[in-house]
């Protein structure tokens, strides 16, 4: 378990990247700083939503930011732990692999509709 006040980060683009976390309270932005502008959020989760998966995933390099938008619970899982152990059980990581890629394309997709909706241009 672990808590994170309004502002706080998580994780930060860049950083390593050896847990991921399941929201239990609160929510998180999922950012990205644009040198220069303003943070873009390209995404807001709740409670019993995944975040950070780059821990699966060479270099082990957070690939954006994480901030808390309330106070927030997690519980936080040992992602370099997990790893060795898929490592060791082939079943086990494709079982958590698939549960992860269905986030992942959930994420993809949600992001893509948002920025449908921000630059899509209507067709005349």
């Amino acid at each position: 378990m672990a808590s994170f006040k309004s502002g706080e980060f998580l994780f930060r683009y860049g950083g390593a990247a050896e847990h991921f976390f399941l929201l239990r309270h609160g929510r998180v932005s999922l950012e990205i700083a644009v040198p220069g502008k303003e943070t873009f959020r390209f995404q807001t989760v709740g409670p019993g939503e995944v975040i950070g998966w780059s821990w699966l995933f060479e270099p082990h390099q957070a690939q954006f930011d994480a901030r808390a938008v309330d106070d927030v619970s997690v519980i936080r899982f040992d992602g370099k732990c997990l790893r060795g152990k898929c490592e060791a059980d082939a079943a086990l990581g494709y079982s958590l692999m698939k549960r992860f890629a269905r986030v992942l394309v959930q994420r993809f997709t949600d992001t893509r509709l948002q920025l449908m909706d921000v630059y899509g241009k209507q067709a005349p």
